[in-house]
């Protein structure tokens, strides 16, 4: 590494002493000269791909020497300095970034796509934005907890422009999170510059707008950074609330190696080239008699050889075996299932009082189970599914959450990466898809990437035949039993409403929880008073009968027994799936191996849905015991009208006696 006589960087050693300065030196040296060694590697085809970080090094090391290790960081793809200031064996990183099993993901992610609980390291998703509300989560538990700790997360300038990363500062700021969000303002996104991708000033300024305290950094100079972030990072222990640092650097290579830089002008290369956050440094700690050529030979050298011995063990490891077994088996966490039965004290309950019920038994039982969604806490939502419970658990466990569905479901996965549970209310189901992201792309694969459950359930009020429109009354249900990582749960019954509820909160997985409007106030059963678990996966048989098996859910269970009842010459073995993923397969091929016919109901539109596959896998697994095709009967295949008469036309009610015949008769 050549030497600078001068410092481009005007540097202010403060009150640090030579050691924490040769500290700052050395944490920074280690990530550059193990992306020097990646490049080459690269070149060798011996990496698939590289994020280089090279010349913003002194951000994830002043950050990270800032905070304790006990500390969460979330970082991005130019933050190798995170991981190693915090002292992740090189041999795992290696092994990580070739597909190893002793990396972080088992070769089911790439690069820093990981997270560590024993490094208190969180990785990014590409999708950006979403960490950002995790740090969220993380943070309110700190806040909850009381234990003095902040979390950090880093975005690009790119990344601003997402609107995860309003939602975030938002949240963050009516919360008063003890977190810092870190951006790191490097000039381009991919080959977009910031010319393009905003048009404040600094982005620095859009702190001021959600009321955080906003700061701007050189983010090349190592002492300001970690003197600055320091100080701040203490007094939001002391004091908590969200900080925003916009750290001005430059990426000097390709958003990763193959685009390239050849959009950057050469000027302001060889400008920020000469802002080196390394060399600068080491000039000024060789100016200052820090630093003598002696021992930063003897730092070369020992950061080269722990690469290269560790690039030797990774290499030796052997290549992961693809087995299906080992990959099926890691999509969900195990979850020990704990059958509780309750007393035989009863009373009769609508689903909507047997949801309250069991929602407020399940936060006496995990004094760490927080509520998040809108207008829940004094109001007690829109269905009054939560009334009282502030007076009983308190705000901070009752939480009114602006209206950002995404922010809200990031900040229940940080939650549970703290050790806690989160329920979060959509208003309803259909407003998840404001949230689609962060359920379908973080809560669903972070255990099968990283091992890291998502202790959260969605809690879903849907359906129609309430005449309330067509943003108001889906059952889109089918959205998510097509995505590996999450439970599905559909209960048409108030009994099975608690029990089913009580399972999802245990359960460390995400769940997706329905509850059917139409529903909630016209269906009454006899439930026990206290608390008690069901078994998701297993089926309920309502009916019995030889002539046909009638397959459904939710409110279709409702208008199978409506048409059973009306038609007493019909026969038929009638099935409550209660839940659609896991899916009770035994039951469903036991009845139609009897009946030789199948009918499946849904409330929602036909094409895609899960009748479609409930009818593909008996097609697929019982062709030969079936006396007639298999029959699919769903709601009409447009939006969700309001008018009653256009509301009763759209759904499937009115087709399912009418179809139900035309199979008997085949």
């Amino acid at each position: 590494m050549p030497t600078i006589t001068k410092s481009n960087i005007d540097y202010d050693k403060k009150d640090l002493n030579d050691k924490t300065l040769l500290k700052l030196y050395y944490n920074m040296l280690k990530p550059r000269l193990i992306e020097e060694k990646m490049l080459i590697l690269l070149r060798q085809g011996k990496i698939s791909k590289w994020f280089s970080g090279i010349g913003q090094e002194a951000i994830s090391v002043g950050v990270t020497m800032a905070l304790k290790p006990s500390e969460y960081i979330l970082p991005m793809h130019r933050n190798l300095g995170v991981f190693t200031t915090r002292e992740i064996p090189l041999h795992r990183l290696f092994c990580q970034w070739q597909g190893k099993a002793s990396g972080f993901t088992k070769g089911r992610d790439r690069s820093f796509h990981f997270g560590t609980q024993e490094y208190n390291i969180v990785g990014m998703i590409s999708h950006l934005g979403p960490q950002l509300g995790v740090a969220d989560g993380i943070a309110l538990a700190n806040l909850l907890k009381k234990n003095g700790q902040v979390t950090a997360v880093f975005t690009g300038e790119g990344g601003t422009s997402e609107g995860d990363f309003h939602e975030a500062l938002n949240v963050a700021s009516v919360w008063q999170l003890p977190v810092i969000f870190c951006i790191e303002n490097n000039g381009y996104g991919l080959s977009t510059p910031t010319s393009e991708q905003y048009n404040c000033k600094h982005l620095a300024d859009r702190g001021k707008g959600y009321g955080i305290e906003s700061f701007i950094l050189d983010g090349n100079d190592i002492i300001e950074t970690y003197s600055k972030v320091k100080k701040l990072v203490e007094s939001v222990r002391k004091r908590p609330r969200p900080i925003l640092i916009e750290f001005k650097t430059f990426r000097r290579r390709g958003h990763e190696e193959a685009s390239g830089t050849k959009y950057i002008p050469k000027a302001l290369m060889e400008e920020w080239e000469a802002k080196d956050p390394i060399e600068n440094f080491r000039s000024y700690l060789f100016s200052k008699k820090i630093l003598s050529a002696e021992v930063d030979e003897k730092y070369v050298a020992e950061i080269k050889a722990e690469i290269d011995s560790s690039l030797e063990s990774a290499y030796a490891e052997d290549d992961i075996t693809p087995n299906p077994t080992t990959e099926l088996n890691d999509v969900y966490k195990p979850f020990d299932y704990q059958e509780i039965h309750p007393s035989s004290e009863t009373k009769e309950l609508r689903l909507i009082d047997a949801i309250s019920e069991g929602l407020k038994q399940s936060m006496e039982r995990h004094k760490d189970l927080v509520i998040m969604g809108q207008d829940i806490a004094e109001y007690g939502g829109v269905f009054k599914i939560t009334e009282g419970f502030v007076e009983q658990f308190g705000r901070d466990r009752v939480r009114n959450t602006p209206i950002c569905e995404s922010a809200i479901v990031e900040a229940g996965m940080g939650l549970s990466i703290a050790g806690m549970k989160a329920v979060v209310e959509m208003q309803f189901a259909d407003f998840v898809s404001s949230g689609f992201n962060p359920i379908v792309n973080y809560l669903a694969k972070s255990y099968y990437r990283w091992e890291q459950h998502a202790d959260v359930v969605v809690r879903m009020p849907c359906g129609a035949g309430v005449a309330a429109g067509p943003f108001h009354s889906q059952t889109n249900e089918a959205w998510f039993t097509k995505t590996p990582g999450l439970k599905v749960v559909y209960p048409a019954f108030p009994y099975d409403a608690k029990g089913l509820l009580a399972t999802a909160v245990n359960d460390p997985n995400p769940v997706l929880f329905f509850e059917h409007k139409a529903l909630y106030r016209s269906i009454r059963q006899e439930v026990p008073t206290d608390y008690y678990t069901l078994p998701f996966g297993i089926a309920a048989l309502l009916k019995e009968g030889e002539s046909v098996t009638i397959i459904t859910y939710g409110a279709g269970v409702h208008w199978a027994l409506e048409t059973i009842e009306n038609n007493a010459d019909i026969s038929a073995d009638l099935i409550d799936l209660r839940t659609l993923q896991p899916l009770d397969k035994d039951a469903i091929y036991n009845s139609v191996k009897k009946t030789g016919k199948a009918i499946i109901l849904q409330e929602d539109s036909l094409f895609g849905g899960i009748a479609s596959d409930i009818s593909a896998m008996l097609m697929e697994d019982c062709f030969e015991y079936l006396d007639a095709p298999v029959k699919r009967v769903a709601s009409m295949e447009t939006p969700i009208p309001f008018i009653g008469q256009l509301e009763d036309q759209y759904l499937a009610k009115g087709k399912f006696e009418d179809a139900l015949r035309e199979l008997l008769n085949y």
